[in-house]
């Protein structure tokens, strides 16, 4: 590709090749240290650049990545993409190792750029592409303009590109926003007229404003401080924004760090008395009006408290009632599962059936900043295949045969603005998983018999008792679903695993059958905590709520009272029978309005095993003769 290069700049690059100098007015800027980056690390000045993109597959695992930095830059890359269309040039979005996630803007500018591999899948660091504006702009640290012949590579100089980093507010990079245009065509992103310069103001602008957005649901638990010299600004993308974990200074923005003269390395090394004249929101109670740091400088500001979310001590709801316990490790995931799922990180929970898996889900989410709005959990076993698509996505009215005059808005927009349950993902059907896959990388959903795509927000649990690792090397889930949704995982321990067992009983037991007086002997207590109980906590509630049912008001249960059925044994010096007598076991997935049938079916397996003798049954079931009498009589009118 034939592109003119200025005098000075081919005398730059001339005598940069020759003798490795560089003229006076070109050292100490970013460019020259560029060039010198680059040659250190062997890069020919002369050479033509290979580089090699991603394949398909490999793509759609780093977009999958970036889902984050994808969404919360959409309303800036739909900006800029049309200043782009109209000016000729591409808007592009890389991460933080200069990868190409996002390119858009004038098409016959795209295909230009594709042939020097400016799009996606291909990766602008300088170490790969020489001086560019995304490299340079990941090495510097900051915005970086890169102006034709000023890239390190010759086919590389019909462009003129202006980026800047993307920061986290930790300060990390987490990507680059460029903003492209062909050299000396005197419009946004080029040399000549103020185009870069009006390029840049544009860039800077963008990166503000997702900056800015990236701090939204996240620091709930912290002291969040908004603070400008204007009040007016306050609000906007141009405040600053200090957060404050106790008195530490644990994250900010761009904007805070200049008005406070600091730099990204005050963070988690600054404390409120560093910054400011007396203690962390005192100017808010004495009328003063805002902080003033230790220069005298006020501000106006605002200041956000935390959420009181305290997390408890010991135990979290199951079924709606006081429950099992946390171990320290759980309770530690709990709350690094709620930071995540604020962060918008997809959360995994692995255990097996009965440990809790919806119970710490519906935790998570009433600790989180979505817990005023909707938790929407979704049992993907459960639901037929034939209705997948429809539960989940919605449809139209006239969809298919039956649907609903009205249409249906579809679990995933239920649940738009809360957190989405994927209950047993690990049993989801392959095609709908592509569907599914779709739907949670653009947060976009299409209803049956519909052509509109719908926006929707939501945070993503999910759960499974399979093994997510070995599904996907049979074949049976797909690996990019897998790796959406497995971010952050967290293995619920089974109840026999648990060591406080003896502690875990009576909580629950206070909960059941507490509000009628029944009491459980601490022999009872100590036979209970030592089943295996497979079902977990499932099972042992099932049981518990079988124990009260059966129980008068008042009693204390002792280990005589235990049914065999819950406990899985003989009474003590009772006759061994020829063959096993049929044995009561509540079965799985048991809630409130199976507590009859429990009933029933314990009755009936105890009179079984006695033979319909009612005073035996009674006695192996802990309650009087008279009490079973009047329960069978209900159930038989029931």
């Amino acid at each position: 590709m034939n592109v003119s290069v200025s005098p000075p700049l081919d005398s730059a690059r001339r005598l940069f090749l020759d003798r490795g100098a560089l003229p006076p007015d070109l050292e100490g800027t970013p460019i020259a240290r560029s060039w010198r980056r680059c040659a250190d690390m062997g890069l020919d000045l002369t050479a033509v650049p290979r580089v090699a993109a991603l394949t398909e597959r490999e793509m759609a695992r780093e977009a999958e990545r970036h889902a984050r930095l994808r969404r919360v830059s959409r309303a800036e890359m739909d900006l800029l993409r049309g200043e782009a269309a109209r000016s000729g040039g591409v808007v592009l979005l890389s991460d933080a190792d200069g990868l190409i996630l996002e390119a858009s803007g004038a098409e016959h500018f795209q295909r230009k750029a594709a042939r020097v591999s400016l799009r996606p899948g291909v990766s602008w660091n300088e170490a790969h592409l020489g001086t560019n504006a995304i490299g340079t702009a990941l090495a510097e640290g900051r915005a970086v303009e890169v102006r034709g012949a000023e890239h390190y590579f010759e086919p590389h100089a019909f462009l003129t590109c202006s980026a800047m980093p993307i920061r986290g507010p930790d300060g990390r990079a987490l990507g680059i926003l460029d903003l492209s245009g062909r050299a000396g065509a005197g419009h946004a992103g080029i040399e000549g007229t103020g185009g870069t310069n009006h390029a840049m103001g544009l860039v800077g602008l963008a990166v503000s404003q997702i900056e800015h957005r990236l701090f939204e649901g996240q620091f709930s638990h912290c002291e969040v401080l908004r603070l400008h010299g204007s009040r007016d600004l306050l609000g906007t993308h141009r405040e600053g924004i200090l957060v404050f974990e106790g008195d530490r200074l644990i994250a900010a923005n761009r904007h805070a760090l200049g008005l406070l003269d600091l730099s990204w390395d005050a963070l988690n090394r600054s404390r409120w008395e560093d910054l400011f004249d007396g203690p962390l929101g005192a100017w808010k109670r004495d009328g003063s009006g805002g902080p003033r740091d230790h220069r005298g400088r006020s501000f106006h500001a605002r200041l956000d408290r935390p959420v009181a979310r305290p997390l408890p001590a010991a135990r979290f709801p199951v079924e709606g009632r006081s429950g099992p316990y946390l171990t320290p490790a759980t309770r530690a995931d709990l709350e690094r599962a709620r930071r995540l799922i604020e962060a918008d990180v997809p959360v995994f929970i692995r255990g097996e059936t009965g440990v809790g898996k919806e119970v710490f889900a519906r935790r998570l989410h009433a600790l989180s900043a979505r817990a005023a709005q909707p938790f929407v959990a979704v049992n993907c076993a459960a639901l037929p295949e034939s209705l997948i698509e429809s539960e989940l996505f919605g449809y139209e009215e006239g969809a298919f045969t039956g649907a609903r005059r009205k249409g249906h808005k579809g679990l995933l927009r239920d649940a738009d603005g809360g957190v989405l349950f994927l209950d047993e993902i690990g049993d989801m059907p392959l095609e709908h998983q592509a569907r599914l896959l779709r739907v949670l990388q653009e947060r976009e959903v299409t209803p049956l018999g519909g052509s509109r795509r719908i926006p929707v927000d939501i945070a993503l649990a999910c759960a499974s008792h399979r093994d997510l690792d070995t599904l996907v090397a049979e074949g049976r889930f797909r690996q990019d679903l897998f790796f959406r949704v497995a971010q952050f995982t967290v293995t619920l321990p089974p109840l026999r695993n648990m060591p406080d067992r003896r502690e875990v009983i009576p909580r629950l037991w206070d909960e059941i059958g507490g509000s009628r007086g029944i009491t459980l002997d601490p022999r009872s207590i100590d036979l209970l905590a030592g089943q295996s109980w497979p079902g977990n906590f499932r099972q042992l509630t099932s049981a518990l709520k079988v124990l009260a049912a059966l129980a008068d008001p008042g009693q204390c249960l002792t280990p005589d009272h235990l049914p065999e059925g819950i406990l899985g044994r003989r009474e003590v010096g009772s006759p061994s029978p020829e063959a096993p007598p049929p044995v009561f076991r509540p079965p799985s997935g048991v809630g409130e309005g199976a507590l009859e049938t429990l009933t029933r079916e314990a009755m009936r397996a105890a009179l079984d095993a006695c033979g319909g003798n009612v005073s035996q049954a009674a006695r192996r079931l802990g309650v009087h003769r008279s009490t079973l009498y009047r329960r069978l009589t209900e159930a038989e009118r029931g």
